[in-house]
């Protein structure tokens, strides 16, 4: 995901260009100058700083402060509802619609989560729940992912009615909550399960596609999520009739565990391309004009190009790109200080590419970890297996054709997310959808998930506008 060859006056450009789109289009509806930006940028500063991580927050205040947005701003009751299981009162979102002209024109939905990963003020330099501005980035749990998202769907519908727009399509507007734990709900499946007729579209926008910079400034490319890997979690055991710590033996559930751990982490699992992911490698490798470029254009063509295969799966990010990848993530053994244990297991997230799925995965680590007394078990909730949407010229051409103007010289392109998302739940309604190209990620991830996130602050207003334009553009066709 990183392009090399895309000179930094690419980036100069692309911010010349954008705010001067976005002071015509806010003066043409009656604002001054950069007004818009300093109401989105109070907007997002709200979303940051309402906790809504699972542990100490509420998406439900939230969704009910995003309500009162829409209310101010001229949306009827008629035009938002809120939702929650009554099960889970702090797990809330809200639908907001804004009726289309058209009767053949069929929806388009905006899909957001309004959730976060659980941040330790103690662990961050920064307060995670404060919006700070510095050294070009906004800081905050969130920043990243995914309320800088969140923040331009809400501010292009109420951008758009202050216009005078009058889209042909319906738009609606999902957030929800429960995408980043789901350890009590997640608000897009109870949709789906509940309510589908709040949310049924002919295609939806979402996050898992966006741009890439070098970490200096350099914007790399832009990607429009055409599909995504599944995720999946398994607990591998060992066990033990254990005893007095006094009399060791080497037969240890800890050491049983550890050894399996260690073949887990030596497995490799097989390049798998598919169209989409092919397409990236061969397109963006091409782009690049360095070696490394040179070694992706290679392996698109040949996947058995084993040197070329080394090359590209140094770079952490192509390599999830490439082909299934599982890690461990949680640790726990024994049960007193002074006794051999009686059990040890570990979690295995596991990222599996299109086409291959958890049984196929499964029976690779029980085949990698080669030992019949460790038990290899699938936990935790299961997600719908991805449905990759088509390479739809309809959905595409608009944001190839924004992409140039906003991004100039920068190559749109369809890509594979490596994690998941709430697509997954989508897919089975028959709605195909799409991670939108804008926001810009450097290539340490930008502290998502992980300590000080945050997001560029001239990203987040280009991909403001840029957004904006390409709802515009979807809202427009019949």
């Amino acid at each position: 995901m990183r392009t090399a060859t895309i000179r930094a006056a690419v980036l100069g450009a692309a911010l010349a260009i954008a705010p001067q789109a976005a002071v015509a289009g806010e003066a043409g509806a009656g604002a001054a100058p950069n007004a818009g930006r300093h109401a989105f940028r109070d907007l997002f500063r709200e979303l940051v700083e309402t906790d809504t991580s699972v542990a100490t927050g509420s998406c439900t205040v939230l969704a009910g402060k995003i309500a009162a947005r829409f209310r101010t701003a001229g949306f009827g009751e008629d035009q938002i509802t809120p939702f929650r299981d009554p099960a889970f009162p702090l797990d809330g979102g809200v639908v907001v619609t804004v009726p289309g002209t058209s009767a053949k024109a069929k929806p388009m939905l905006l899909l957001g989560h309004i959730d976060v990963v659980n941040a330790r003020r103690e662990d961050w330099v920064r307060d995670p729940y404060r919006f700070i501005e510095e050294g070009g980035y906004f800081y905050g749990r969130g920043t990243a992912d995914m309320k800088v998202l969140d923040a331009i769907w809400i501010d292009t519908l109420i951008r758009l009615k202050a216009e005078g727009f009058k889209p042909k399509r319906t738009i609606k507007l999902a957030l929800t909550c429960g995408e980043e734990s789901g350890a009590r709900m997640n608000g897009a499946k109870w949709l789906a399960d509940n309510r589908p007729d709040l949310i049924a579209a002919a295609f939806a926008l979402n996050e898992g596609g966006g741009g890439a910079t070098d970490g200096h400034g350099r914007v790399l490319s832009q990607s429009m999520q055409t599909g995504e890997k599944a995720n999946r979690n398994f607990e591998v055991q060992a066990t033990n009739p254990g005893g007095h710590s006094s009399v060791p033996v080497d037969d240890n559930a800890i050491y049983e565990l550890a050894d399996a751990l260690a073949r887990v982490r030596a497995q490799k699992f097989p390049v798998h391309f598919n169209d989409t992911t092919r397409t990236y490698f061969a397109k963006v490798g091409a782009a690049r004009g360095d070696a490394l470029g040179a070694a992706m254009a290679r392996l698109a063509a040949d996947p058995a190009d084993h040197a070329a295969e080394a090359a590209v799966a140094a770079d952490r990010t192509l390599n999830s790109m490439l082909r299934t990848t599982c890690v461990a993530t949680l640790l726990e053994g024994g049960h007193a200080a002074n006794a051999l244990p009686q059990r040890a297991k570990a979690n295995i997230n596991c990222r599996i590419v299109p086409g291959e799925d958890g049984d196929t995965t499964r029976a690779a680590l029980v085949a990698a970890i080669g030992d019949a007394r460790a038990t290899v078990t699938p936990v935790g909730r299961v997600r719908p297996l991805a449905v990759p949407p088509p390479l739809d010229p309809r959905i595409l051409g608009p944001a190839e054709k924004l992409a140039a103007r906003y991004y100039p010289g920068v190559p749109l392109v369809p890509a594979m997310m490596t994690g998941a998302t709430d697509a997954t739940y989508l897919g089975p309604l028959g709605i195909p959808t799409y991670g939108v190209p804008g926001p810009l990620a450097d290539p340490d991830g930008n502290g998502l998930h992980g300590l000080n996130e945050r997001h560029s602050v001239q990203s987040a207003y280009i991909a403001r506008d840029f957004l904006h334009d390409l709802v515009k553009a979807y809202a427009a066709q019949e």
